[in-house]
């Protein structure tokens, strides 16, 4: 009973649905067997499908795991202070965080991402 309660526990820990427009977004903590706490975001968006007639859910999730907190609230609070202000940050280094693989470090395979088939 006791590891039915930690499947339930890593499966709801907190949620926090945001309603913006035809999108919704889902914040949602869930935690790692070993009790790590990670984050997915998913944005959501209702589609209809003429061919069927039916509406279907279209989902994008991003995972972000404790241990980059931190740069990604660098990079995304510098985001946000570029498009409110204009103001780039002063050296390139600054916020830790870059879109250009060339430049950041990291390496992208999509063939990783999920295929869909969770949708709603």
């Amino acid at each position: 009973m006791e590891e039915g309660k930690k499947q339930e526990r890593r499966e709801d820990i907190f949620s926090q649905a945001i309603r913006a427009g035809k999108r919704t977004y889902f914040f949602d903590v869930k935690a790692t067997k070993a009790d790590q706490y990670y984050l997915t975001i998913t944005e959501s968006k209702r589609r209809f499908n003429a061919d069927q007639g039916k509406f279907y859910y279209e989902k994008h999730k991003v995972f972000l795991y404790q241990e980059d907190f931190d740069k990604f609230q660098n990079g995304f609070e510098t985001a946000l202070h570029f498009i409110k202000t204009g103001e780039k940050p002063e050296e390139e280094g600054e916020s830790n965080f870059s879109l250009n693989p060339e430049t950041s470090g990291l390496s992208v395979s999509f063939e990783d991402l999920d295929d869909g088939a969770d949708k709603a």
